[in-house]
């Protein structure tokens, strides 16, 4: 296992992240088979994990991985995310100043550790001033609670403007992105990852699989199929007909260079010089030593055109359905003109 800069933080990170949402019980409900799948990671090689305080409901992700880490801290880059509902009250979520620091004390009390490699806002909030979390975010970095602090699933004009603002304001700068990027899903490529780069960010992938389309499990007309859990949070995305197609085109591209086509997506998105690490998320140990054999896996060029040929740079096949979507394109009274004269 390699490891690369988080942008220019100084912070190494291991090329795989271990994510950890599949733990609890939305994926694997068994604490202590949790635990072996963070140990058997730290020993092939990985050392950074990316966990949420929304992940397994109520924290309970957080809390298995805090006791995963016991004795084992000072091995890993840890890594959190926060703006998720974890309560009925509207100010139980968001990027507040109010719910940030609440989300932050209760991420490090679940975690049991005394403070966040890298802490990242998990999504967007439209309707709260960016200066907002990067005040907020600014405190927390001098008091010593992280060491870095970062965003996910930020448009590139946002991610301009909190650099810009950072700088006119004299506040801690946002210092890396997750975004979701796989083959099937290229469009960060236009102006997204570019960005990232123009600012050393360090990026971090979400779902290079593209939620399990891309491990080869999933065929047309084939055997298996996505089950009912995966297919209420991605309806759309796991039964699109144009990605549906490009991986019956891809099986074989993989079949003929003698790499598994779930490798050869991993591998497609870190041969991105913007890319820093991608995040697997294993939900069993099996999973995960499959996911740990192909960690030396390199892409020649001659390979990578062949996948550009099916995919072309820049593309989104279609949507993926927990991607962030702007307000703008969400509702339509923001575009239109509707009974306004002129």
């Amino acid at each position: 296992m390699q490891t690369r800069p988080l942008g220019r933080t100084g912070i190494q990170v291991s090329t795989y992240t271990l994510g950890t949402m599949m733990f609890g019980p939305y994926g694997n409900p068994d604490p202590d088979a949790c635990v072996r799948i963070v140990h058997r990671a730290l020993d092939g090689g990985i050392t950074t994990i990316d966990t949420a305080d929304v992940y397994g409901g109520d924290g309970e992700s957080e809390r298995i991985l805090g006791k995963a880490l016991r004795g084992r801290r000072d091995d890993v880059v840890l890594a959190t995310k926060g703006n998720g509902p974890m309560g009925p009250g509207p100010n139980q979520r968001g990027n507040s100043r109010r719910w940030i620091i609440s989300a932050i004390e209760g991420s490090l009390r679940r975690l049991g550790v005394d403070h966040i490699d890298l802490y990242q806002l998990h999504h967007p909030e439209p309707g709260t001033d960016i200066e907002e979390p990067l005040s907020t975010l600014t405190d927390l970095l001098r008091a010593g609670k992280v060491r870095a602090i970062g965003h996910s699933n930020l448009p590139a004009s946002e991610i301009v403007e909190a650099q810009w603002l950072a700088q006119r304001r004299g506040l801690a700068r946002f210092r890396t992105e997750q975004l979701h990027y796989s083959i099937l899903n290229r469009g960060v490529e236009h102006e997204v990852l570019p960005v990232c780069q123009r600012y050393d960010l360090g990026v971090l992938v979400w779902s290079p699989l593209s939620m399990g389309l891309l491990s080869g499990r999933y065929r047309r007309n084939g055997a298996e199929t996505p089950s009912a859990g995966r297919l209420h949070w991605a309806p759309r995305h796991l039964t699109d007909e144009r990605k549906l197609d490009a991986v019956e085109a891809l099986v074989p591209l993989a079949e003929e260079a003698g790499i598994p086509l779930r490798h050869l997506a991993i591998a497609f998105t870190t041969a991105h010089p913007g890319v820093s690490s991608a995040i697997i998320g294993p939900r069993t140990e099996e999973q995960l030593e499959d996911l740990l054999a192909g960690a030396g896996t390199r892409l020649d060029d001659d390979l990578l055109d062949r996948i550009d040929e099916i995919v072309p740079p820049g593309t989104d096949l279609g949507p993926v359905d927990v991607a962030y979507v702007p307000p703008h394109l969400r509702q339509p009274h923001l575009r239109r003109r509707t009974g306004v004269p002129g």
